[in-house]
């Protein structure tokens, strides 16, 4: 099994022979005005048989870019609480997929589990399994109390990709809560502890900082490596483009 960094959230997964994409992006979102990391045409990190979305928010889910990628026929799994939105799309083949769901994808098992967004929205992490590999991608999440539950039924895990950006977000009509809607660097080693992981990804950084909108925790590299100074994980830091061979 091979990773494949993308901007933002993203990344391919190449199984022996299926390769799927989970979050593509290549159209950021304007109200986050500019971004700070490059984004490139999809069409140049390779084909993939299956798009997985963690969720229906703008950094996430792109239906434009999937369409002109990838092709409106091309399966979209989507969590169940929102594939109706998907559908409002021209993407034509779209699945829902609950809580626990497992479905196969050529050569890879997927399984939809546990994720809490952080202002409240349906989203699901994705398991991705190959015969010898299991990798988890969490969306955008923030810390939750599932991470036993899911390490217990799932794991381990050769890799946890997790946001670490710890955004705090200032969102017209809603009250300020000063609080992060996504997991800290601290949190994120913390997280792939528990998941039994071997390696942490992390995903979800460098793109957005946007205040009072939208708000990067800072010096977040810095704080991965000291909240993993045991090296009790692997900890891969990816550029766009660049691979990781589980």
């Amino acid at each position: 099994m091979i990773i494949q960094k993308l901007p933002w959230a993203g990344i391919r997964v190449q199984g022996e022979t299926t390769n799927v994409v989970i979050d593509p992006l290549f159209h950021f979102p304007s109200k986050f005005n500019l971004p700070h990391e490059t984004f490139y045409p999809l069409h140049e990190f390779g084909p993939v048989d299956a798009v997985l979305i963690t969720h229906h928010h703008g950094d996430h889910f792109d239906p434009e870019a999937i369409s002109a990628f990838y092709g409106d026929d091309i399966p979209v799994y989507f969590p169940k609480e929102s594939a109706k939105l998907a559908r409002e799309t021209s993407l034509n083949n779209i699945h829902e997929a609950a809580l626990g769901e497992s479905f196969s994808i050529g050569d890879l098992t997927i399984i939809a589990t546990y994720s809490v967004d952080g202002i409240g929205d349906p989203q699901v992490a994705w398991i991705v399994e190959s015969s010898e590999k299991k990798l988890i991608h969490c969306g955008d999440t923030l810390w939750h109390g599932y991470w036993w539950k899911i390490a217990k039924t799932y794991g381990p895990f050769d890799a946890a990709c997790l946001p670490v950006n710890a955004a705090v977000l200032e969102l017209p009509g809603m009250t300020p809560s000063g609080q992060p809607i996504t997991l800290s660097p601290e949190q994120a080693v913390s997280a792939a502890t528990v998941l039994g992981a071997s390696t942490l990804v992390p995903i979800h950084y460098t793109a957005i900082h946007h205040p009072p909108l939208y708000t990067e925790t800072p010096n977040i590299l810095v704080r991965l490596q000291a909240a993993n100074a045991d090296n009790k994980l692997n900890l891969a830091i990816l550029a766009s483009k660049e691979t990781l061979s589980l």
